[in-house]
């Protein structure tokens, strides 16, 4: 179907994917950063503290390398879909469970990439959360147009990229909610703040995104030290 062709996946590659690690995270958006300088008194990063994610915070498994990666091309791209058991359960690790949420809104695809995929990778893992959670399933977003991919563009152009690509489905009441998002990867964080700001004008009371990975877009970043440095010189 698709396609598609089955790939065996042994049990020490289900369990090689480590958990995100990093020593300074957003407090918000969970952003890992080489260092502290980024952030601000409460922890945030520029994006946050400017108000420009659509979501109020953001969890997430692992980063987008190594075995997770393959992982999720063989779910994502082989139509391995019974992977999204175990991606389901690397997904409610990286959820604390002091955490409550009302329903779980997956992330949609547009229809001509379903039809291309033969189903939304999204959607399957999201519905593993709702029933390890025991809320329910939301579909309460669309996928209205068609965006071109998001590889190598800049974070300014990827929000201009997903800008009015979503719509909350017709009768769908949302109001007083707290939403649990689902993607598989982030990068920036734009769909995921396109999709939350969405679900917050549609009512939704707050909006939490979950991922299974994010790109690790860390670059060595000048050391408050060295800031410090430069001003006594």
């Amino acid at each position: 179907m698709h396609g598609y062709t089955r790939v065996p996946v042994c049990a020490a590659c289900l369990k090689a994917p480590s958990a995100l690690s990093a020593e300074y995270f957003c407090s918000q958006c969970k952003t890992p950063f080489q260092n502290r300088f980024p952030l601000d008194l409460e922890g945030r990063c520029a994006l946050c503290r400017a108000g420009a994610r659509g979501f109020d915070a953001a969890y997430c498994f692992g980063f987008y390398e190594g075995k997770l990666r393959d992982l999720i091309h063989l779910y994502k791209y082989s139509g391995m879909k019974p992977l999204a058991g175990q991606l389901g359960e690397y997904l409610s690790r990286a959820l604390p469970l002091d955490e409550g949420f009302d329903a779980v809104v997956p992330v949609p695809l547009h229809w001509r990439r379903r039809f291309e995929r033969g189903f939304n990778q999204a959607a399957l893992i999201a519905a593993q959360v709702a029933r390890r959670r025991k809320i329910p399933v939301l579909h309460a977003v669309r996928r209205v147009r068609a965006t071109s991919t998001q590889t190598g563009l800049t974070n300014a152009k990827r929000r201009d990229n997903v800008s009015g690509a979503f719509r909350i489905r017709r009768g769908c009441s949302l109001k007083g909610l707290r939403i649990l998002l689902v993607d598989d990867v982030m990068t920036t964080g734009a769909t995921g703040s396109a999709c939350g700001s969405v679900l917050k004008r549609a009512g939704a009371k707050s909006v939490t995104l979950l991922t299974l990975a994010r790109v690790d877009r860390r670059a060595p970043q000048p050391s408050i030290e060295r800031y410090q440095t430069m001003g006594a010189s």
